[in-house]
């Protein structure tokens, strides 16, 4: 079947779903497959649930015409995505970055929408499935697109511009996340540089940081750019400290005010005045912009402060690598913070640089004063300078509840697969 074909089908029921305890009835499940499991197998399950169409890539598994066989479930899911991607004339707009893309999204998105009906990445939809399935939630109504791109290796920002196809682009900072799969700084930097690549190819813009001169280099004959930061930008801020929560002095003409976040942290800064350069560049006024990030509230463990008992929690555990870490702790040890103590779990995909990296963050750890500081997972095995380690962060979680504290602030971050946040639920209260 033509793309084309497949197309008609999906306006008429317009509801995609790859997993058949999700299926609603009337829509088209894809079957896709992956290193462990053949999605093929699940599709007589989707008919009978109320699919209206199955589509697979093993044509053993067609019973009748409900069943659409094409050569491969996943290129069709990105073509299909493509395909529909290209009946809007509309801004969409790509993020990627090593840090802070998801916080960067969510806040364009309440700016955005404060004054456009914006669509935008669910979650972290933002892999191989994520960003078409994103593309293909995409309704008639659209006035802007938001599409988060996260990738691990070189080529693969690419392959999501190939199928989004862009007209703006945002690169939050190239940090050390990855690095297995990238090779180091310089393949992070390649890596994320794809989207300014198609971008480039394209004539399309660029919103950039001016706080980070690599960006600068990285953007090289990009004709349209937009730029923010602290200094030599078109829209200039600054951050105020002093509190948990971050506070930002914008000071472009016309656009002078302060903005209260519910933001932990000066890292946020610029994910902050990304949002406010794409709002000032679409025409929102700097008050409505003002309203839409001071409203924004993070969730899924991302830089959530939290109440728990008479401790006070800064949960951070659903992304961690050596730049956000030192972010991280840096910020919340200049905070004006009782009983602060650390819960760290460790990092995942370093490559060879795992250990250099983890000896580096404790070192960076041990030069401030904490009531007591956790670290979790192999990582930091042979690595703890006298502080508290556990192989696991369920080992972790049996001492916090052995041992809780009370009246602290804790800082609580690691990577997704330290499953940190099983900390958090050991503490009473």
């Amino acid at each position: 079947m033509e793309i084309a074909e497949l197309y008609e089908l999906y306006l008429q029921q317009p509801s995609i779903q790859t997993d058949t305890r999700k299926l609603q009835e009337g829509g088209l499940f894809f079957a896709l497959s992956g290193a462990n499991f053949d999605g093929n197998v699940f599709a007589k399950q989707a008919i009978e649930k109320g699919a209206a169409y199955a589509v697979i890539d093993n044509a053993t598994y067609a019973e009748d015409d409900r069943y659409i066989v094409v050569n491969n479930v996943l290129t069709t899911l990105q073509q299909l995505a493509n395909h529909h991607r290209r009946t809007f004339d509309i801004p969409f707009i790509a993020i990627t970055g090593s840090n802070g893309k998801t916080t960067t999204k969510e806040l364009l998105a309440a700016v955005l929408g404060s004054q456009f009906v914006t669509y935008a990445t669910e979650g972290n939809l933002n892999n191989h499935i994520g960003v078409p399935l994103t593309l293909l939630k995409i309704k008639r109504d659209a006035q802007m697109a938001i599409i988060e791109m996260g990738a691990n290796h070189q080529r693969e920002i690419a392959s999501y511009c190939e199928i989004t196809e862009p007209t703006h682009g945002l690169i939050t900072n190239c940090g050390k996340a990855h690095i297995e799969g990238f090779g180091g700084i310089e393949g992070v930097r390649k890596g994320k540089g794809e989207l300014y690549d198609y971008l480039r190819a394209h004539d399309g813009i660029i919103f950039r940081n001016t706080d980070l001169d690599y960006l600068h280099e990285m953007a090289h004959d990009i004709r349209q750019q937009i730029t923010y930061g602290s200094a030599g930008a078109t829209y200039i801020g600054k951050p105020l400290t002093g509190d948990v929560f971050l506070k930002v002095a914008t000071l472009s003409s016309h656009a002078e005010t302060t903005i209260d976040t519910h933001l932990v942290g000066a890292y946020n800064f610029p994910n902050v005045m990304a949002a406010v350069a794409a709002g000032l560049h679409f025409g929102i006024g700097i008050d409505e912009i003002k309203a839409a990030i001071a409203a924004y509230n993070p969730d899924n463990s991302r830089s959530q402060w939290l109440q728990k008992g008479s401790n006070r929690i800064i949960l951070d555990a659903y992304n961690a690598n050596p730049s956000s870490m030192r972010a991280a702790i840096l910020n919340f040890a200049a905070a004006d913070l009782p009983n602060k103590m650390l819960w760290i779990g460790g990092m995942k995909e370093m490559g060879n640089d795992e250990e250099q990296e983890h000896q580096e963050l404790v070192a960076l750890i041990a030069q401030y004063e904490w009531q007591e500081v956790i670290l979790a997972g192999k990582e930091f095995k042979g690595l703890q300078n006298g502080y508290n380690w556990f192989e696991t962060s369920a080992d972790a979680a049996a001492y916090v509840k052995a041992n809780p504290p009370a009246n602290s602030a804790i800082l609580i971050k690691g990577s997704r697969g330290s499953k940190m946040e099983t900390l958090l639920e050991a503490l009473p209260g």
